[in-house]
């Protein structure tokens, strides 16, 4: 047995999923789980979804129980920020002092918020969604009349959107492109995100600039914008997230928008590997590297740090698959596409119950199934497979036979 075993910094959901399989493949050597957050690891979706909406409560969120870290040998520090990495003698450093040595180490930092350079955003109730504090900051303001302001008509921003107008709240959302969404959807699905949103009352207005938000007191009371002024009780961003790679890249890992690891997500350094939301992997399926930030990839790419610790052979070979609800909208979408693939709908787009297929070169590169369940496996399969898109449309030729 090691006595130094695995470290592993950053305390989310793919480090928690780290930790477990682990354990599940009897990985006997020590384990420290460090993170800067005072919380055990739990899962963020429901942050902009059910636990936003008060459908649910915080422990809802949890990845494991309060004991399972210790019933599992697993020493965790958590509220620990790690300061130092030093790859030369396989150590890490904490904001106490300490040093932590590791024969293995996996960075599991994560992202965080995106801001805009403009002024205001250091006012009182301007906030961003990354944390539990946060989702439950952004509830408390909702209200019947409530003014609340998105900046930004991303997948986080809608999905708030989304549930502050169930919460009887009054709601802009303001986007610097054409449309929300639009490249990630390209414009057809774009303009039918656009469509739901206003159906139900949201002033989603598009190609606005953002040049500040305006206070009194030291609180934020609304959002500038070229056009004018925008009033608001709460300012939530909603601009993206950036990897939090600094700690790598102080080391001399090669970072570039990700920390860049193989498909068994290790570094240059083969001690050293990164999962979940910094991890910039090598896809074998897809022959290129990328990074993804969804929940699932967390969970996959969590295990897969620990496969190859192990040493088990496992690589980074599957199709991204990303989800989300906003009013009667709920779709699961599956591949990677681009705004400039084809798109095809099978369905009804006009009901609200359809499939949407991505095609570039003939070859399925993604798909989403809306309101349409239980078929998401059976869309893994057709992605990656040339498809002529009069079969992909046409209704009447079942799904499990498009997928071979």
């Amino acid at each position: 047995m090691s006595t130094h075993g695995t470290v592993v910094v950053g305390a989310g959901l793919a480090a928690a999923h780290t930790v477990e399989t682990l354990r599940s493949l009897d990985y006997a050597d020590p384990i420290t789980l460090i993170g800067d957050e005072v919380d055990r690891p739990y899962e963020r979706p429901g942050l902009s979804k059910e636990f936003l909406k008060g459908e649910t409560d915080a422990a809802s969120l949890f990845v494991h129980e309060p004991t399972w870290y210790a019933d599992h040998d697993v020493a965790t520090r958590f509220g620990t920020t790690v300061t130092g990495l030093d790859l030369a003698h396989s150590a890490v450093t904490v904001d106490s002092g300490d040093n932590i040595r590791y024969d293995s180490l996996v960075l599991a930092t994560g992202s965080s918020p995106r801001s805009l350079p403009i002024p205001g955003t250091d006012l009182d109730g301007v906030v961003s969604l990354r944390r539990i504090a946060d989702s439950e900051a952004i509830r408390s303001a909702f209200g019947p009349g409530k003014r609340i302001v998105l900046i930004g008509a991303g997948w986080i921003g809608l999905e708030v959107a989304s549930a502050a107008v169930q919460a009887g709240c009054t709601v802009t959302v303001l986007e610097y492109a054409p449309l929300p969404l639009q490249r990630v959807l390209g414009d057809e699905l774009a303009r039918y995100i656009d469509r739901v949103h206003k159906a139900h009352g949201v002033d989603l207005r598009t190609n606005v600039s953002v040049t500040g938000i305006e206070g009194r007191d030291g609180r934020a009371t609304g959002v500038t914008t070229a056009d004018g002024t925008v009033p608001a009780d709460l300012v939530v961003m909603g601009v993206g997230a950036a990897p939090n790679t600094q700690l790598a890249a102080s080391a001399g890992l090669d970072v570039d928008g990700g920390i860049h690891v193989d498909e068994h997500l290790r570094t240059a350094n083969p001690n050293v590997l990164a999962t979940g939301d910094v991890a910039l992997a090598y896809n074998t399926l897809l022959g290129r590297a990328l990074r993804v930030e969804h929940w699932d990839n967390a969970i996959r790419l969590g295990k897969l740090a620990a496969q190859s610790i192990v040493g088990t052979g496992e690589v980074y070979d599957w199709q991204p698959y990303f989800y989300t609800d906003q009013f009667d909208f709920g779709m699961e979408y599956v591949g990677h596409g681009s705004s400039d693939d084809d798109v095809h709908i099978r369905g009804d787009l006009d009901a609200g119950e359809f499939i949407a297929f991505w095609t570039s070169g003939g070859r399925v590169t993604a798909a989403m199934n809306v309101n349409i369940w239980d078929v998401n496996e059976t869309l893994r399969g057709i992605v990656g497979r040339e498809v002529p898109s009069s079969r992909l449309t046409d209704t009447s030729i079942p799904l499990e036979e498009l997928a071979g």
